[in-house]
């Protein structure tokens, strides 16, 4: 099963809060995209956003300028059915991340929350960080968010790639500057508990 498929049958066959990523908000990827670019006009991309309510929570901080982007086209199109009208604010894009090509210095903030630890191939990771460089424009910020080293070593059946902070860090490479990196402990609806990793980069 190729990777679009195994999303779709994800975002089809699950609720949002059945499966092991779910949080009802995302307050540390709010606060460390608040930090990096308070601005209200600031162009911002969520990459893998599923049924995430972060794109509810920055229309709802008055963000005007969110794409939102995912490999599953039932995810978008459950986001854009939670958000009814509001969802015509967003722009939506149902693609792999590795494969499309996003427009040039398009974006301030580049935000993903469990995608790129399931990059287990280093062209796909290669691919990714072009893209990256590609679409966030020069003094950009970029926020990542892994799986840390104490975190699963798989997840919905995939293996993932587990990062500290250097190790991640120079999965990107020097044209990446780091700022800060946390370490959060996610509860899961499951009642375990996962350990995430955050990078926050400029693009230098």
């Amino acid at each position: 099963m190729d990777a679009q498929a195994h999303w779709e049958r994800i975002y089809t066959q699950k609720a949002p809060d059945q499966v092991s990523w779910y949080r009802p908000h995302l307050e540390t990827s709010i606060a460390l995209i608040q930090q990096a670019n308070p601005s209200r006009t600031a162009s911002i991309i969520d990459v893998g956003g599923g049924e995430s309510t972060l794109v509810d929570d920055l229309l709802a901080q008055a963000y005007s300028d969110v794409t939102v982007l995912d490999i599953s086209q039932a995810a978008i199109d459950a986001n854009r059915r939670r958000l009814g009208p509001a969802a015509e604010n967003v722009r939506w894009l149902a693609a792999d991340i590795t494969q499309l090509s996003l427009e040039p210095a398009a974006y301030d903030v580049w935000h993903d929350r469990a995608v790129f630890h399931f990059l287990t191939a280093q062209q796909d990771r290669a691919a990714y960080v072009r893209q990256v460089l590609r679409a966030v424009r020069p003094g950009g910020h970029v926020i990542v968010s892994t799986f840390g080293p104490e975190g699963p070593t798989k997840c919905s059946g995939l293996d993932v790639v587990r990062y500290d902070a250097p190790s991640l860090h120079g999965a990107f490479g020097p044209h990446f500057r780091l700022i800060e990196s946390k370490k959060e402990l996610h509860d899961t609806p499951f009642g375990t508990v996962q350990q995430f990793l955050y990078c926050h980069c400029i693009v230098q």
